[in-house]
């Protein structure tokens, strides 16, 4: 485990064998293996249907979790641990790809959408410009998140062969209780901890793959 200021812990463990142990009040904040068959070091990302949602079920037991996946895959989350979403967001992108969204799921948690602000879509208009000369910093953030993946020419591209992009992880923090620590027991390459530590949230993330251990380490300049 790794420390900076008690406001990160970082664990290169197997996350079934972290979780029981954190005693803080926490949310999960996570995009797990997607179980698409991405070429991983150190873990099988095409396991049967039924062991890899019973996996996550475990993972997740009944905290406070939000969850990116793709729609498919979150719907039949959803019907293994018994347990619909509060709400879901669209985050949707422009890709080569036949898929371009993913969902973002919130699950025994309600997240306050009036706590994060995007720009306003017609500044010009006659009213909003009325409100930013008020100080208002923009409109309230919306179920929609319009926000380009992590590509190879991205500037925040590590050798992690699935990153999120710090914007989507940042939304999804802004909008949930201040008071409860953020863990992400599939941390990869620690974005949820770089959202964290650029919103000055605790955080605690755990990765089994030395590798992404590390990078996550590097990004999160933890000693």
């Amino acid at each position: 485990m790794d420390r900076e200021d008690c406001m990160i812990e970082l664990y290169n463990k197997n996350c079934l064998e972290v979780m029981p142990t954190l005693t803080d009040k926490f949310v999960i904040v996570t995009d797990p293996p997607f179980n698409v068959n991405y070429h991983y070091n150190s873990y099988n990302d095409n396991l049967d249907e039924g062991e890899y949602y019973n996996f996550l079920t475990k993972v997740f037991s009944d905290n406070p979790l939000v969850v990116v996946h793709y729609a498919e895959q979150l719907h039949k989350l959803s019907i293994s641990f018994n347990n619909a979403p509060t709400k879901v967001v669209s985050w949707v992108y422009n890709s080569n790809t036949p898929k371009q969204h993913r969902q973002i799921g919130f699950y025994n948690i309600k997240p306050d959408f009036t706590k994060a602000h995007q720009p306003y879509k017609n500044p010009n208009d006659k009213r909003i410009k009325k409100l930013i000369e008020q100080g208002k910093r923009g409109a309230r953030l919306y179920d929609w998140w319009n926000v380009n993946q992590v590509k190879n020419v991205s500037h925040e591209k590590t050798d992690h062969p699935c990153q999120m992009p710090v914007q989507v992880m940042e939304n999804i923090i802004n909008i949930l209780p201040e008071h409860l620590t953020v863990v992400d027991p599939f941390m990869g390459s620690g974005t949820t901890g770089v959202a964290c530590k650029n919103l000055n949230r605790k955080f605690v993330g755990i990765e089994v793959d030395n590798s992404y251990f590390n990078i996550a380490k590097q990004r999160l300049e933890v000693r």
